[in-house]
């Protein structure tokens, strides 16, 4: 039987309620959108209006013979967010790791951490070419730099974020678990990783959004000819004449990244939240 069916009727009006600051600070974004275009007289070629931009969905590509622009769009998203996830796979899974190696040695970690920490100060458009350039020699997919280019951004929260959560184990349990001869995977499996799980799907949501950016980053040196990378591009070469093009290419890429944090949200509710119920 479904939980939701079983709540009392207030529970689902404060539920209801909960989406009211959101709806309001849309509706405030749109507002003070519409008004600077009439106050600062800003023409359409710069900045169109919100309405403009969400009937561009509803056109059709190559000059009316296509199909409909929001067709395009869903498999263009389509593509970039199975590049995400990909990315974020990888990337989980090498934060994952980093962190139960850098929680177990003290010495790594004080002496690896700064260089995890110092990646991420490379400018992503510099070393996307590069990674691509790199796979591609190596007779890889084109897939795959898109994908480790995406997980280049991921890795790290995940990495800082579980190893936060593997340290933040109260020393009394910990002494506890010793005192009954606990082996460190007893000890792990069943204190540390519990006491992560909060700080990891922290982590993971913070990832979910930037596997994203990454794959619409990586799309531009490897030539793609599908994904919003390639629409934003081309969208933006044609702004002067069709702006509402490019605002409705970087909506669905806002969509494509609030998707991918719900995702997360989910199976952190699922995983995080029913661990704490039993």
């Amino acid at each position: 039987m479904n939980d939701d069916l079983a709540l009392p009727p207030k529970t689902f009006v404060a539920r209801g309620l909960n989406w009211l600051p959101s709806l309001a600070i849309i509706a405030t974004l749109a507002a003070i959108w519409e008004i600077a275009k009439i106050v600062f007289a800003i023409p359409d070629t710069k900045l169109p209006h919100l309405f403009s931009i969400f009937t561009e969905f509803g056109e059709r590509t190559q000059g009316g013979n296509g199909p409909l622009w929001i067709e395009l769009m869903i498999k263009n998203a389509g593509a970039t967010f199975g590049v995400a996830i990909m990315g974020f796979v990888i990337g989980g899974l090498l934060g994952c790791l980093l962190a139960v190696v850098f929680a177990g040695s003290e010495l790594l970690a004080r002496g690896c951490l700064p260089y995890v920490v110092g990646s991420q100060l490379v400018p992503l458009l510099a070393i996307a070419p590069m990674i691509v350039i790199g796979i591609g020699r190596a007779g890889a997919p084109d897939w795959l730099a898109k994908s480790l280019i995406a997980a280049y951004l991921t890795f790290f929260p995940v990495t800082v974020g579980m190893l936060r959560g593997l340290r933040s184990v109260p020393a009394d349990a910990l002494a506890l678990m010793r005192s009954y001869a606990a082996t460190p995977w007893q000890i792990f499996w069943k204190l540390r990783l519990p006491s992560a799980m909060p700080f990891l799907f922290t982590a993971l949501k913070i990832a979910s959004t930037a596997s994203v950016i990454g794959a619409i980053v990586g799309e531009l040196p490897s030539g793609s000819p599908i994904g919003i990378g390639p629409v934003i591009v081309n969208a933006a070469q044609y702004y002067s004449s069709r702006p509402q093009n490019l605002w409705a290419a970087v909506f669905v890429s806002c969509l494509v990244g609030l998707f991918f944090y719900a995702l997360v949200s989910l199976a952190e509710r699922l995983v995080v939240h029913r661990r704490i119920a039993a």
